[in-house]
């Protein structure tokens, strides 16, 4: 939700006149990455293509829904025998069970059976009977998988369990790509869909930061906050878009692990933190535990802030700080 004119360049076109952005992008993951670059990074076009293409391997890595990737393989082995993995992979499961711990079990990549239960693995919501979720209690919780670092070695406590990194994959991919990108381009907003950015540097020579609208998840015209992002990430989680209606009731497909049920009282929350991955995380956690949760790990953690708007509320709140963001909450 930028402010100016967009532009999309080729292959050995010329550069664009000042004032326009350019446009890479590529679709992975199940959504549409994209780098936007102001138009004097022109030079950044194909730093940022070569980068996208790491997108593509870590999809094929990191997705439940092929067979042949080394989260599926884990998957199929870890309850049988420890199974050795890649390093960033192993580096990934210390994080989640680290924001596990630190999310009070709001946040779990074992959650993928109560997700499966639920029909949203296939956008097919239906209402389970109260004992499918009750077989699955002890196939859930990130206590359960067990990380040998000597080895690099991950294992599962219980036959049936899997790791499933749709709440911080998108996230970590960007965070992957920045690395890359930062090493030859000053500034670029990188983007996973609507719902996760990347901010290198802060756009433009002389502006104070990427302009970043969030939507108001009620009113979709209309916007709940405004911010200024520069060398942060940002994400936003909430069930407006992905949900089944029952008897009049609706369900959303943010499902709270530890009770198995789809998560009620937030409407929409938006984390700004210093990596992409902790966002996408946390923003999952935050839509799931709810202000508490959120102001108490905001203050434990400095630098991490939270845009939160509770179901019934009229304005949303902030809770802690980022030194690299600036927010503008939206009246109406």
């Amino acid at each position: 939700m930028l402010n100016r004119r967009d532009f999309f360049i080729s292959a050995g076109q010329a550069a664009p006149p000042k004032g326009f952005w350019l446009h890479v992008n590529r679709t992975a993951m199940a959504c549409r990455f994209e780098v936007t670059l102001p138009g004097s990074e022109s030079a950044g076009v194909e730093v940022a293509r070569q980068a996208l293409d790491e997108i593509d391997e870590l999809e094929g890595q990191l997705t439940v829904f092929r067979e042949t990737s080394e989260v599926s393989f884990v998957n199929r082995q870890a309850a049988l025998r420890p199974v050795q993995i890649e390093k960033s992979l192993f580096d990934l499961l210390i994080l989640s069970k680290q924001l596990y711990r630190d999310t009070d079990r709001a946040f779990d990549v074992t959650a993928g059976p109560l997700s499966r239960c639920w029909g949203f693995m296939r956008r097919q919501g239906r209402l389970p009977e109260a004992s499918e979720l009750e077989q699955l209690n002890p196939l859930i919780g990130s206590d359960k998988v067990i990380l040998d670092e000597p080895s690099r070695t991950v294992r599962f406590a219980w036959l049936g369990m899997e790791i499933n990194f749709g709440g911080i994959g998108k996230g970590y991919a960007l965070d992957r790509v920045a690395i890359r990108i930062r090493e030859r381009v000053c500034s670029a907003l990188l983007s996973a869909g609507s719902s996760s950015m990347r901010a290198i540097g802060a756009g433009d020579a002389g502006h104070s930061g990427w302009v970043v609208g969030i939507r108001h998840p009620r009113k979709l015209k209309h916007r709940l906050a405004v911010l200024r992002i520069r060398d942060c990430a940002m994400s936003t989680s909430g069930s407006e878009e992905q949900f089944f209606e029952l008897n009049g009731k609706r369900f959303g497909h943010i499902i709270d692990p530890r009770s198995g049920q789809p998560a009620e009282g937030v409407s929409s929350v938006t984390v700004v933190a210093p990596s992409a991955a902790e966002t996408d995380a946390l923003s999952t956690a935050f839509y799931v535990g709810g202000s508490e949760l959120a102001a108490r790990y905001c203050d434990n953690h400095p630098g991490t802030l939270a845009i939160l708007l509770e179901r019934n509320a009229e304005r949303a709140m902030i809770l802690g700080s980022n030194p690299s963001c600036e927010v503008n909450l939206i009246d109406g």
